[in-house]
């Protein structure tokens, strides 16, 4: 028998507004029966569940999710992330058009979007 990772656990200060955020991002809804002040948050259909901790986050994160825009460029995916919360960390976007940004969740947790799909296929 093998195992299977059931979720990617995130720790927060509050979970169902970092879940909220994420839902935003992914376009998935939060757990219907999670709620604001709830400890624990859940977006099902992206396998991530949100918990409250009470320690700060204080370091780079080990582990961190790199996004792939579906339906639209990087850059535009960027702007759109940017406007729900999101904030520019490190620029890596080259001229010729590779590369990646990282930007980092409300509270801090840092993640890349790399080029679209459309992008990668031209």
């Amino acid at each position: 028998m093998t195992s299977s990772i059931r979720h990617v656990t995130i720790d927060c200060a509050d979970a169902y507004r970092l879940a909220a955020f994420w839902a935003e991002v992914l376009g998935q809804p939060v757990h219907e029966d999670d709620k604001p002040g709830d400890e624990e948050a859940l977006i099902e259909g992206a396998g991530l569940l949100f918990v409250t901790v009470t320690e700060p986050k204080t370091v780079k994160n080990r582990l961190h999710l790199d996004l792939q825009p579906q339906d639209r460029t990087r850059d535009e995916e960027i702007e759109r992330l940017l406007a729900v919360g999101a904030t520019l960390v490190d620029d890596r976007r080259n001229a010729d058009g590779r590369g990646w940004a990282v930007l980092a969740d409300p509270e801090g947790n840092e993640f890349c979007v790399e080029r679209g799909a459309a992008e990668r296929a031209g």
